[in-house]
């Protein structure tokens, strides 16, 4: 699954050969994982029912820290796909968060810095980071709009490939510009 380790973890912990996992972990990691990929790809209203059915899960266990962490999935998903919000809905749990919730809602504001994974949504969402802390180089940028294109993300690769736009556009590249356009309008199923 692509869910984040600190949050596998929890979840999944159970599944290691023991006992059954209660049946809340295993539909709330599987609502997450399905979250991801409908966001990035694209679908907000599928992306929505999921997280609403995970959010269900976790409400039924009492524990704010494990909805502080998935609120945290839907703010790194959001980064990746440069929308940055600074996570509000995390901000009203964060007194249940730990101290690993409280540095991951710092990495992504970019007040400190976090060594990233060889995870696709891992290293998408540390050049968003990057992006929105103004560290974003050409390369980055650039990685940034390959990982999305490689993983189908359609989300992430039209708010990449718009950075992109900005960036040929104001270099006057002409030739870059039309490429990339043509790039975006097929993504967007525009002909």
């Amino acid at each position: 699954m692509r869910l984040f380790p600190f949050f596998a973890a929890v979840l999944l912990a159970a599944c290691g050969g023991g006992p059954q996992p209660p049946e809340w972990q295993s539909n709330a990691a599987q609502a997450l994982s399905a979250f991801q990929s409908l966001y990035l790809r694209g679908d907000t209203r599928a992306a929505q029912i999921e997280f609403d059915r995970a959010r269900m899960e976790l409400k039924s266990t009492g524990r704010g820290d494990l909805l502080a962490r998935a609120e945290l999935i839907r703010c790194a998903a959001r980064a990746a796909s440069l929308e940055f919000d600074n996570c509000p809905d995390f901000e009203k749990l964060r007194a249940d968060a730990g101290a690993e919730e409280l540095a991951y809602v710092d990495y992504l504001s970019g007040k400190n810095e976090k060594t990233g994974t060889d995870d696709p949504l891992s290293r998408l969402v540390s050049h968003g980071v990057k992006f929105k802390s103004a560290n974003a180089t050409l390369e980055n940028i650039a990685a940034a709009v390959e990982i999305s294109s490689s993983q189908g993300w359609r989300r992430p690769l039209l708010a990449w490939l718009g950075v992109q736009e900005k960036r040929a556009e104001a270099a006057g590249d002409r030739e870059a510009l039309e490429r990339i356009r043509r790039r975006i309008a097929l993504v967007s199923g525009r002909p």
